[in-house]
This record gives C-alpha cells, sequence and structure tokens, in this order.
C-alpha cells in the first residue's frame, strides 16, 4: 500500500545551522546544556550560561531577550502539568540557585521569583535538573527534580517527597519530557529513562546533535525536505481511547494529536517492537490497537509503553473471522463494531461476540482505499493524497456514489501544501 516515500520526509523539514555569532555558545560544538524545556505551545527551549535557542533549529538568543527579567545561568527548568490548576498549567519554572521563577507566555507571574522552598518545600537548591511526569506515566502529577545521582519525585497536589537514587543513569545536567519519554542530557549526550524506575532501555548514550538540533554532519536520516501533501499515501491511521492519533506509512509512524510539541515520525518498531515490515491497516478498540500486516494480527496494550498481547499475534482468520487482505479498518467511537475494507467491499466484524460474528460485506463506491477513520466528525476514508467524508458507516455503506475527494493539507498531517 505505501509508496516508496515515507512520513519521516513529510513531518521533518529542512534545518538550517544557526550561525551563532561570536563569543555566544554553539550547540553543535557539543556544549552540555543547563537545562531544557518546552513553553505552553511546544517550542522546546535550550538554556546556556544566559543564553538561549527557541527551537531545534535556529541561533542563540540572550535569555533576556525572550523571557523578561531572566538573566544570567538557569540550574534547571520545567514545564508544569496540572490540568486541574489552570493557573501554573504549561507554566515554564525556571531554577536558579536558590529561586524560581514562572513565565508564561515569555513573561515573568506576578509574585515571581520566590524562593524554591516557598514554592517545592523539601526541594535543595542549586538544581541540577527538573522534568515535569503526568499521571499516568507516574503514579500522580509529579516533578522529577534531579541533583546529582539523587531524584526527589514531588507530589503536584499533595507536595509529597518520594527520594530515589539512580546511580546507574548519568548525572543530569537538564531533562526533558518529549512525546511521553523522558531524556537525561549529560554532556553532549542524552539517555532515555523510565520516570517512575529510571530504566535505561536500548543503547545509549546517543549523541544529542544527531537527534535534538541539526548541526552540520550530524543527523539520523539525513536532510528531508517537506513532501507535497499531493504525493501523500497513508497505510493506516487511527486514535485511541486516550485519544492519541496515529498514521502510519511504511517503516515509520507519526503522532498526530501532537501538534503542539511538532510533527514527528519514528520507525514502527520503536512504538511496536514486533511489527517490523509495516503495517496493513490499525484499529483501537478498548484500550488496545489492533495493527493488521498481512494474514497476521498483532494487539497491543495502549499504556504509555505499548505492551504485546500474550499469545500473539494470531491470523486474521483466527482473531477477527476475515480471510484475505485487510486494505483498511477503522472502530467509531463507543461501538463494538470493526468495519474491515477489503478492495471494494466492507465487512462488519462484531468485536463483543466469541466467536466472531462477520457480516456478508456490501460494495462500496471507492476501490483502492489506503486507510479509515471514524471520529465524532464522521468517518474519513483515505485514498492516495485524498480522504472521503460520510456521517457514518451506514451512509458509507449505503452510499452508490462516491462524494467529493478532498485534498490532505499540510494541517492534517504537516505536508507542504
Amino acid at each position: 500500500m505505501s509508496g516508496p516515500r515515507t512520513l519521516l520526509s513529510v513531518l521533518e523539514p529542512v534545518v538550517q545551522h544557526g550561525g551563532d555569532g561570536p563569543g555566544k555558545p554553539d550547540r553543535c560544538d557539543g556544549i552540555q546544556f543547563d537545562a531544557i524545556a518546552p513553553d505552553e505551545k511546544g517550542k522546546v527551549h535550550y538554556f546556556k550560561d544566559g543564553y538561549i535557542w527557541n527551537s531545534f533549529r535556529g541561533p542563540s538568543q540572550l535569555s533576556s531577550e525572550y523571557f523578561r527579567d531572566l538573566s544570567g545561568r538557569v540550574d534547571a527548568a520545567f514545564r508544569m502539568h496540572n490540568t486541574e490548576n489552570p493557573d501554573n498549567h504549561d507554566h515554564i519554572y525556571v531554577f536558579q540557585g536558590d529561586k524560581v521563577s514562572s513565565y508564561f507566555n515569555q513573561s515573568l507571574e506576578e509574585g515571581y521569583p520566590k524562593g524554591i522552598q516557598e514554592e517545592f518545600p523539601g526541594i535543595p537548591n542549586n538544581l541540577d535538573a527538573a522534568v515535569e511526569c503526568p499521571k499516568g506515566e507516574c503514579m500522580t502529577n509529579s516533578v522529577l527534580f534531579f541533583k546529582g545521582n539523587d531524584v526527589h519525585v514531588y507530589d503536584i497536589a499533595t507536595k509529597a517527597i518520594k527520594m530515589k537514587t539512580w546511580a546507574h543513569l548519568p548525572v543530569c545536567a537538564s531533562a526533558l519530557r518529549w512525546l511521553e519519554h523522558y531524556y537525561c542530557f549529560h554532556g553532549h549526550n542524552f539517555t532515555r529513562f523510565h520516570p517512575v524506575s529510571g530504566e535505561v532501555n536500548g543503547t545509549y548514550p546517543k549523541d544529542a546533535r544527531h537527534y535534538f538540533m541539526h548541526c552540520p554532519n550530524f543527523g539520523h536520516g539525513g536532510d528531508r525536505t517537506a513532501v507535497k501533501c499531493s504525493d501523500i499515501k497513508l497505510d493506516a491511521i487511527t486514535t485511541d481511547d486516550a485519544g492519541r492519533t496515529y498514521i502510519f506509512t511504511g517503516p515509520t509512524y507519526t503522532r498526530l494529536d501532537t501538534h503542539r510539541d511538532g510533527l514527528h515520525a519514528f520507525p514502527i518498531v520503536r512504538g511496536w517492537k514486533e511489527v517490523t515490515k509495516g503495517v496493513d491497516a490499525v484499529f483501537s478498540y478498548t484500550n488496545k490497537i489492533y495493527l493488521i500486516k498481512g494474514d497476521q494480527v498483532y494487539i497491543y496494550k495502549t499504556d504509555t509503553h505499548f505492551t504485546l498481547v500474550e499469545g500473539y499475534p494470531k491470523t486474521v482468520k483466527e482473531e477477527l473471522g476475515i480471510e484475505g487482505h485487510v486494505d483498511a479498518a477503522f472502530v467509531c467511537p463507543s461501538e463494538d463494531t470493526v468495519h474491515i475494507i477489503q478492495g471494494a467491499r466492507m465487512h462488519d466484524v462484531d468485536l463483543s461476540a466469541t466467536p466472531r460474528v462477520v457480516s456478508q460485506g456490501v460494495p462500496l463506491p471507492l476501490s483502492g482505499i489506503d486507510a479509515g477513520l471514524c471520529g465524532a466528525d464522521g468517518i474519513k476514508i483515505f485514498r492516495g493524497s485524498h480522504f472521503y467524508k460520510y456521517a457514518s458507516p451506514m451512509i458509507l455503506a449505503m452510499s452508490r456514489i462516491a462524494p467529493f475527494p478532498v485534498k490532505i493539507t499540510s494541517a492534517m498531517v504537516g505536508c507542504e501544501d
């Protein structure tokens, strides 16, 4: 189903080296950042010796030119995740010595700076790093404060602190939560870790210049130009019960619900390590995601880190009662029926029934379908660089003439209009 291009080329535009001037720190020299934190718009800020870079690309500037009243070296910074308190949710907290400042929309909040003990009682001064950890990734909405190998896990609601020592983890000079993963930066390298256990999986450390900024002669995939929206071709798309939307093309997947933190493509094996050769169709149901490739279906629990359900993969015939190649599949919210598209026919499978109950199938006004998605605004059927909108599965099944095709746009997947 997939063409030679992947969405990686769509969502990672070419970026240019910042060309920092004389006397300014150059992050491509392999420096150690003092702090890293995203703001309320998802823009990632890198702090070093009174200077700041405001994205993955571009030159540095004095931090005081961007954040009013901020000058000098920063010890640590993080973006608050506290949806229950809109007064500080998404604010950036910046730590310097024994003081902490709160910024929103680049402006210092009234009453700041404050003493760290006043704002975060029990947290030490002169921190090394800090990073937010929302409930679901940590036990409660929390902040991880790093000093040496000690980690102070601060419960935002109760102000309780749990102490941990992660001697296996390098001393973090800065830390970042990005797309639900956690990174400890040390020197010009980074190590990804689990926010509860501190566990490190995979081969680390890695050079940050390959992944978190653009530098000449660095990069984990080379420069890419944005692909025209007219060239887009999806393999699959789904939204899970947590509202996370994924698109799949070739060997990569991309989260579409994280526009604020940027659209970025990753190898499918990063999220679903057993699925090594792309997918044909994907759908979500009861906190699980079903990935279909060939005659196999893989079912994963949709927790923070996808876990393959024991006993899988199974054949599509065994799991869904369907034989033959699956082109697309989707489940509508609060329903128990997966709609399976094969060629120009759609079958309905009752997922609440054991064994599965499969409908005879109905003809569709379209063939060559790549993917399907059902949400509160109806159904989108994707074919090439266009999609077709239907109000409901019933309308789709009853239609004999395809509606007017709608072009896939940059607002949807980050391509170039």
